[in-house]
């Protein structure tokens, strides 16, 4: 049986997904990055070997993410796209209907505007997380409320108070305000999941033209209290798919299986995830350019560079 693997690796989660030919789900994985991509790929490949049939062959690879550069070289992929069109294609795949896609992670949002099967609008966050899952994480502990029932919490308020959702910084201070003034915590948590899908709207999505069916992914779309709050302030229902979490990493199986057609695949084999390679940074003097370089290596050797301007460290490795 033929395989698709995707990995979608960023900075708070790294995400892997295998498809049949028919694009079915036939294993997936979702670890925590920790800030070391390399080893969690490593890890995540180790897992899902696991959790597939025997008789898959890996027949292609995508790779996505603020990581895909780096986590394609070390894997060997054959297609190397950008969150945007992988979370599109995966979303299109699952509802081929979909106009609008909402997708929020550890560390950053992002919207998709679809018709007729083509991304024509896309807005990302910028420099703020007030929203995003690593805040969310934040005032769960803060709370002492397990980040799993955050949601449940939500949906039992009667009253929600209302939270300035505009800043990470203004958001948590208007919370311990609102609890120094006796309001109780379902109204608190029921208050900022509003003000945070506020802060999305009026941001992220500002000036998009958002129209349903509307799909809702990344790791925040556990969160029912978001996806109530989101249904509230757009007046329509959101879906959330079955794989929300790893979206990424099957849009970009889907765009391996899309571009493979045959041909034979660059995958290095699970092996890679007990071989030795990291990464390390030097600054090259050669011209006025002054670029901070990244070389990644391999069992001792250098195999790749990124980050030069002029080109010169590029054309001596591998670069997606």
């Amino acid at each position: 049986m033929k395989g698709y693997l995707g990995i979608d690796v960023g900075s708070v989660s790294t995400d892997l997904a295998v498809i049949d030919q028919e694009g079915e789900v036939v294993a997936h994985q979702y670890l925590l990055t920790h800030g070391q991509p390399i080893q969690a790929v490593q890890k995540g490949l180790k897992e899902i070997q696991t959790s597939f049939p025997k008789e898959v062959e890996v027949c292609g690879v995508g790779t996505t993410g603020s990581a895909r550069q780096l986590t394609g070289i070390l894997a060997g992929a054959d297609v190397v796209k950008n969150e945007i069109t992988a979370h599109a294609m995966a979303s299109m795949h699952f509802y081929p209907e979909v106009k609008t896609v909402l997708e929020i992670g550890g560390q950053d949002s992002k919207i998709i505007i679809i018709r007729d099967g083509l991304v024509i609008d896309f807005g990302m966050n910028t420099v703020c997380a007030a929203g995003t899952g690593s805040f969310l994480d934040q005032q769960a502990l803060r709370l002492n409320v397990p980040i799993q029932s955050f949601g449940e919490y939500a949906l039992q308020s009667e009253s929600p108070v209302r939270i300035a959702g505009r800043c990470t910084v203004f958001a948590e201070s208007d919370m311990i305000h609102k609890q120094q003034m006796g309001c109780h915590l379902n109204d608190i948590i029921a208050g900022l999941s509003e003000a945070l899908v506020r802060n999305y709207l009026n941001n992220v999505a500002k000036g998009k033209d958002i129209k349903k069916p509307i799909l809702f992914q990344g790791g925040v779309a556990a969160n029912k209290g978001i996806k109530q709050a989101f249904e509230r302030e757009l007046g329509t229902e959101v879906h959330v798919p079955k794989f929300y979490a790893v979206m990424g990493a099957i849009g970009a199986a889907l765009l391996a299986r899309e571009k493979m057609d045959g041909s034979k695949t660059q995958f290095k084999g699970f092996g890679i995830v007990d071989i030795s390679c990291h990464t390390r940074n030097f600054v090259c003097k050669d011209c006025e350019n002054v670029c901070e370089v990244i070389e990644f290596v391999m069992e001792d050797h250098p195999v790749s560079y990124w980050g030069d301007r002029c080109g010169k460290w590029e054309t001596q490795g591998k670069k997606f």
